[in-house]
């Protein structure tokens, strides 16, 4: 938005306008940082040869066949078209549900919407799920529990983990060298 601080009436007023923007689209949405999915409510005497989905790594066409589509646009970010799916089930009040499952290429954004002429939604008001170490990928897993290791030392006065690797290298060089004399030796 605006680099200047919204009033709480102005910040109330866009999320109003924002939730209604979202109401008024012909189908619902939702993400999570890593994907995206989209519902559409349909005849329930539909069968999928009946529709048409088309999704590929920029675009997405979706809708029943010999009608306008329902969504028709551009991505606003690329995606994985062979992890992307799509189902048709039925619902309890009869109609059926097109469920569309969209893998993102970057799963470090969030989307500001399904398709670009879409109107947006405000991604800095997100509030991501809690995540799990056990859902991250390995390196990010890695990554994350060096980080942590390293805050903790650091909280206790100790050395962090790269700080350690130096001080065991010194030592071993120590080891291997007793004749250098090192007491007014100074490391940074």
């Amino acid at each position: 938005m605006a680099d200047k601080e919204l009033t709480k009436e102005e910040e109330a007023a866009a999320r109003t306008k924002e939730a209604e923007e979202q109401a008024a689209l012909p189908y619902k949405w939702a993400q999570a940082i890593g994907d995206l999915d989209i519902t559409v409510e349909v005849p329930g005497n539909l069968k999928g040869k009946d529709l048409n989905v088309d999704i590929k790594k920029k675009k997405l066409v979706l809708g029943i066949k010999g009608q306008e589509p329902i969504i028709n646009g551009d991505l606003p970010h690329e995606i994985h078209v062979d992890e992307s799916t799509w189902t048709l089930t039925t619902s309890p009040s009869g109609t059926k549900i097109l469920e569309l499952h969209l893998d993102k290429v970057n799963k470090m954004q969030w989307w500001e919407h399904v398709i670009t002429t879409a109107p947006k939604i405000d991604v800095t008001k997100i509030q991501p799920e809690n995540s799990k170490l056990g859902d991250l990928d390995g390196e990010t897993r890695g990554m994350v529990e060096k980080m942590m290791y390293d805050q903790r030392q650091k909280e206790m006065g100790k050395p962090t983990s790269d700080e350690q690797k130096k001080l065991d290298m010194l030592k071993k060089f120590q080891d291997q060298h007793p004749e250098l004399d090192f007491n007014k030796a100074k490391m940074n």
